[in-house]
């Protein structure tokens, strides 16, 4: 059982040196990142883990735009989640992002995008099926593009390029 609480914007120093211990100083040049970089996350979606050690894991969500034109299709973009070394293996992973999965059903999001392990998120509903249509900006395996229904056919139809919120002008 984990305590899962709302990230906080005093929790950033401590995000991100999880972030960091997990993912190394070079995750900032990956894609995704590009996506991330100059837009707000939602903060009604970022969840951390606490304990007695202090900050265990850490869930943000981002918001994303898939095509362009009418035919655009808002989503989210999961991620950056990191799980401290001694919580790995237990759950938090997964029970965050069902938390945070759950929050955003609620908050009317029809669809979510993240790149990573099909194996791991599969767990929680996420497949490379769902994400065929889709492209990425820069350098990515699209292998682990993948994609995640929040509501019935919340998918269908939606492909295209992936930008950054702010990179489309309405």
């Amino acid at each position: 059982m984990f305590c899962i609480e709302p990230a906080k914007t005093n929790d950033i120093p401590l995000v991100e040196k999880l972030l960091d211990e997990a993912f190394g100083l070079d995750r900032f040049e990956k894609t995704a990142y590009r996506l991330r970089d100059g837009v707000e996350q939602i903060w009604d979606l970022a969840f951390v883990v606490r304990g007695e050690e202090g900050l265990l894991a850490t869930l943000q969500f981002w918001p994303i735009v898939v095509g362009e034109g009418p035919d655009r299709q808002e989503a989210l973009l999961l991620g950056p989640i990191a799980v401290c070394d001694s919580c790995r293996g237990k759950g938090a992973g997964r029970a965050l992002m069902v938390k945070g999965l759950d929050k955003a059903r609620e908050m009317g999001y029809q669809r979510v995008i993240l790149v990573g392990d099909e194996d791991y998120y599969k767990k929680v509903g996420f497949s490379r099926s769902l994400a065929e249509g889709l492209e990425m900006p820069g350098p990515v395996d699209k292998n682990r593009l993948l994609a995640h229904a929040l509501v019935p056919g919340g998918m269908d139809g939606v492909q295209g390029m992936i930008c950054k919120s702010t990179d489309i002008v309405k």
